[in-house]
């Protein structure tokens, strides 16, 4: 009777803390980028075959030919997904920051389980891939990405002080990337699991959609809302800006290092999305040409750089400043990236992504620099506005890179990556001028 007692207490107490750990806020996230590492391998790979399987009048598709109607599909159903979103990112985030915080996080994840069901329709049913591009309209309505990560840092932010930050929303990432890390690694094995009745692809597929479900039941009925006290954020907020100064209005006196933090992301962001934009069927064409085990490997190796920039931020920000640790992190990604413009081999690959070890800490301390130069009640339209910038960044480097892409294939394949690096030294600018007025 003791020990059943005993074993009793220790199960009430282990379901204590997963229903304690189950509020937090990194369940969504684990579960949410498990889902979508998954999906983003299962998508390519179909859009792979789809494209190898359809004909030109003149015969089969040349690696040219295959190469650019893969890239114009991307290119066409990223701007979907990049540009619908922004009207309901907006009412979403102006409703967020009205007290309904779990909003800008419940109604994306909806969205989530959209492109899920459609490319499982895809590839059981046989229908066109084009489907994907309504089920990537229907996503965007629902705020998407825009929406989603903007909540997540939100509620990260009010979590915490000013102080630390910088800290919590690099912990973000790093549960995002580590997440990221295993979903990748199983989601090559997992897309090859098929069989005379169940088409390649099928159960990975199944698994995501079922990863977006409990994503959103968690968000739904766990999420809770942590805030710190009024008192405390007050004394540690606009911590960039001269304590003489703060009698100011915090507009006048933030704008500036606002305006100067917002270019600096929208000019590293186009140098990251220009050359993923194309990284990903760079890889899949001659001489790499991975296959589905080879494409998770690398998505993985992507994820890893979200832990390496988590640890380069506990050991770093020791003995520099934040603005120095952005500027670390944009020329970490612009070595990188500049050597990929040589890869032909799978190790010279990997060999890039290890310059690229810091290359994820430049966005996630602008977003907390930029919300300390703002009260909390507007953190949330803060955080999307510069969501949104990103995305009209986008109107640009996603055609503009797939294009150059496409004209540079017979030449120099992997030019688009030494003009991302060129962008990426770009932004190291407006971060030097903030370094200097602070």
């Amino acid at each position: 009777m003791t020990r059943a007692a005993a074993v009793g207490r220790w199960l009430r107490a282990g379901l204590g803390l997963l229903r304690a750990g189950m509020c937090l806020l990194w369940p969504v996230i684990v579960l949410e980028e498990l889902g979508s590492s998954l999906f983003d391998t299962a998508l390519r790979m179909v859009v792979l075959d789809r494209t190898a399987n359809a004909t030109d009048p003149d015969g089969p598709r040349s690696s040219k030919s295959q190469q650019i109607a893969m890239s114009n599909f991307y290119m066409i159903y990223n701007l979907i997904i990049k540009f619908t979103p922004i009207l309901p990112a907006l009412l979403l985030a102006r409703l967020g920051d009205r007290g309904w915080r779990r909003l800008p996080l419940i109604v994306p994840l909806l969205g989530y389980i959209v492109p899920r069901v459609a490319l499982l329709l895809v590839v059981i049913c046989g229908w066109p891939i084009q489907l994907m591009y309504g089920a990537g309209a229907l996503f965007g309505l629902s705020g998407g990405y825009a929406a989603y990560w903007p909540g997540v840092m939100t509620l990260a932010s009010l979590a915490s002080t000013a102080a630390d930050r910088s800290k919590t929303l690099m912990r973000v990432e790093l549960l995002y990337g580590m997440a990221g890390l295993v979903g990748s690694l199983v989601s090559g094995h997992l897309f090859l699991l098929y069989s005379a009745s169940v088409s390649r692809g099928t159960i990975l597929l199944v698994v995501s959609t079922i990863l977006a479900v409990l994503c959103l039941l968690d968000a739904v009925l766990l999420l809770q809302v942590k805030d710190v006290s009024s008192g405390e954020e007050e004394a540690e907020s606009y911590s960039l800006i001269p304590p003489s100064a703060h009698s100011n209005a915090p507009s006048q006196r933030n704008l500036p290092n606002i305006a100067l933090l917002f270019t600096a992301a929208v000019l590293y962001s186009t140098a990251v999305g220009g050359a993923i934009n194309v990284l990903g069927t760079f890889v899949l064409r001659e001489p790499l040409s991975w296959d589905a085990k080879q494409v998770g490997y690398g998505n993985a190796a992507g994820c890893l750089i979200f832990i390496t920039s988590y640890l380069g931020v506990i050991v770093l920000r020791r003995y520099v400043s934040e603005t120095s640790l952005i500027m670390i992190g944009m020329l970490s990604f612009a070595s990188g990236i500049y050597f990929m413009t040589f890869v032909t081999a799978t190790y010279l690959f990997y060999l890039a992504r290890s310059l690229n070890l810091l290359a994820l800490i430049p966005l996630p301390i602008i977003r907390s620099l930029i919300s300390q130069q703002v009260p909390k009640s507007s953190y949330g339209m803060t955080l999307t506005a510069l969501q949104l910038c990103l995305k009209f960044a986008a109107a640009a480097y996603i055609p503009a890179s797939t294009k150059i892409y496409q004209h540079t294939l017979d030449w120099l394949p992997g030019f688009v990556f030494t003009l991302a690096s060129v962008f990426s030294v770009l932004a190291l600018i407006p971060i030097s001028i903030v370094g200097c007025r602070t």
